[in-house]
């Protein structure tokens, strides 16, 4: 599906079946990302733990990356990245060129608010408290600061369960304020229709909508239930459209099970989560390498996902985190290094964390996407799910920053 600024091509030749996993290929700017993938989430622009001299240093992967407009709005109405004219949210969060932004106007897994969502936008948490934002000023961000790519605004009331008549209204909002974005953007950005997390039947005219009238305006498709693929319109033109999740996948496991539904693009908060508490992500796609489970030191039958490393055996430890694994963290230095980082408060130990993370990660995508190329996605996915645990190591000590 080819845009001024966006293109998306299927590779896979049954892919573009409303279910089931799918190759591609999203192409902006000249640059080349394979999907599945992953856009890593940023905490006001930028990846937890990670600056922009470490991102260098480490030869991180980061093909592209979350913002919400809400993490840069200081005072009424005013986003700080508008403080500056015609400065882009790359130069504004000193992010690659190369490297895609994804806007949204809430976080992933936004709390919800103390004021209700209007007829002429939503209210969000800022750093000043909970304020009103209008659809006419999210559009105005998104031409001051030009994200490579922006999720239409939509109204979903995080944390209550609407009404039949608030039902309604959401639907039909959420296609107004698309329809705002669509007429007012500028030519080379690429807008990602809504899918709201209710009953199909309930925003069957918004569907209806999407499929008929503006799917050759949109240039991908954002839900935050992916479970709704398979209600989706099955045409040729919504079909080819790239997807993204905002629905906040636990785990490896719902990542898979998201992956058989046909999600392209995945946002993953559970990466800056382990980080947080100290836990260093082990798990392979499909199988563990061999020296993998006598690393784990586990008598149970499955193999965790990762490693807790406050655990007082690692002080000792020469091994890396991950058994061949290849990241800065696991060549450079050890178990018991990183251990004493976190014991003594020193934010190195985080950022070898994160960098080793969001490496099993990338790692984790590519070899799902290997998998998928040679046929073999549902026989591996049972594979792994035989092997691991499917839930994160219980956390026995205190992490260094766990964030509210």
């Amino acid at each position: 599906m080819l845009k001024k600024n966006l293109s998306f091509e299927l590779i896979n030749p049954f892919c573009s079946a409303p279910k089931g996993p799918r190759l591609g290929q999203l192409i902006s700017q000249g640059k080349l990302i394979p999907t599945p993938n992953i856009f890593h989430l940023t905490s006001r622009g930028v990846i937890p733990h990670i600056t922009p001299d470490v991102l260098l240093s480490s030869n991180m992967e980061v093909e592209g990356v979350h913002m919400a407009m809400e993490d840069f709005i200081e005072r009424t109405y005013l986003p700080t990245a508008t403080s500056l004219p015609d400065i882009s949210l790359h130069s504004f969060t000193a992010t690659s060129r190369k490297t895609i932004i994804l806007l949204t106007p809430r976080r992933i897994s936004a709390v919800s608010t103390s004021h209700e969502n209007s007829n002429s936008g939503i209210s969000v948490c800022t750093s000043q408290g909970f304020k009103p934002i209008s659809n006419h000023e999210y559009i105005q961000f998104i031409r001051t600061n030009s994200p490579n790519i922006a999720v239409a605004m939509a109204d979903i009331p995080h944390g209550l369960k609407p009404g039949t008549k608030r039902l309604a209204k959401m639907s039909k909002r959420t296609q107004g304020w698309l329809s705002e974005v669509l007429h007012e953007k500028s030519a080379d950005l690429a807008v990602f229709a809504p899918i709201l997390p209710i009953n199909s039947f309930e925003q069957n005219d918004y569907l209806e909508f999407l499929s008929d009238e503006v799917a050759e305006d949109i240039s991908g498709l954002a839900f935050y239930d992916s479970g709704l693929i398979l209600d989706i319109p099955a045409t040729t033109r919504l079909s080819k459209l790239p997807r993204l999740t905002l629905d906040n996948p636990s785990s490896p496991f719902s990542i898979l099970k998201q992956v058989s539904l046909g999600i392209d693009i995945f946002t993953i908060p559970f990466i800056a989560f382990a980080t947080d508490v100290g836990i260093a992500l082990t798990f392979r796609f499909p199988l563990p390498v061999s020296q993998e489970r006598d690393f784990t030191s586990t008598k149970n039958d499955t193999i965790p996902l990762g490693i807790d490393m406050w655990l007082p055996a690692h002080s000792t430890s020469l091994l890396p985190l991950s058994a061949e694994c290849q990241c800065y963290s696991c060549k450079n230095h050890h178990r018991a290094y990183i251990h004493h980082l976190l014991s003594a408060k020193e934010m190195l130990g985080s950022v070898l964390l994160q960098i080793h993370n969001n490496h099993i990660l990338s790692e984790f995508f590519s070899a799902i996407r290997e998998s998928i190329s040679s046929g073999r996605f549902e026989i591996d996915h049972q594979a792994f799910a035989d092997v691991y645990s499917d839930e994160f190591p219980v956390k026995l000590c205190q992490g260094s920053r766990i964030k509210a």
